[in-house]
C-alpha cells in the first residue's frame, strides 16, 4: 500500500486551472481500484492519496501522470509501507510481512 503525498510547488490559482483535469484522473484510478482515498491536505499546500497495486517503480511512475505534475504545480512524496492492520472495510488489502 502507498500514502502518496502532494505538495504544490505553485499558487492556487494556478494549481485550481488544472483541477478538473486533476480529478479526472483520480477518478480512473478509482475506477480501476488503485486509489482508495484522497483529499485535500490542511491547510491546502498539496493532498494525500491511499493507493494500492504495483510496486515503488509502477506507483512513481503513475504519479508522473498525474496533470498537476505534468503542469509543473506539484511534488509527490511516494511512501510504501504493509498494511497488516485494516479496518473491515479495508480487508482485502491486507498485507502480510514477509518471510
Amino acid at each position: 500500500m502507498f500514502v502518496l503525498e502532494l505538495t504544490y510547488t505553485a499558487d492556487l490559482e494556478s494549481v485550481e486551472a488544472v483541477l478538473a483535469q486533476h480529478i479526472e484522473w483520480l477518478e480512473e484510478h478509482y475506477a480501476a481500484g488503485t486509489f482508495l482515498a484522497s483529499g485535500r491536505k490542511v491547510p491546502r499546500d498539496g493532498g494525500v492519496i491511499l493507493a494500492v497495486g504495483g510496486d515503488r517503480a509502477a506507483m512513481e511512475a503513475l504519479v508522473a501522470t498525474d496533470p498537476f505534475v505534468r503542469a509543473g504545480l506539484t511534488e509527490y512524496r511516494v511512501t510504501e509501507f504493509l498494511a497488516t492492520t485494516t479496518a473491515p472495510a479495508l480487508a482485502a488489502h491486507r498485507q502480510r510481512l514477509p518471510g
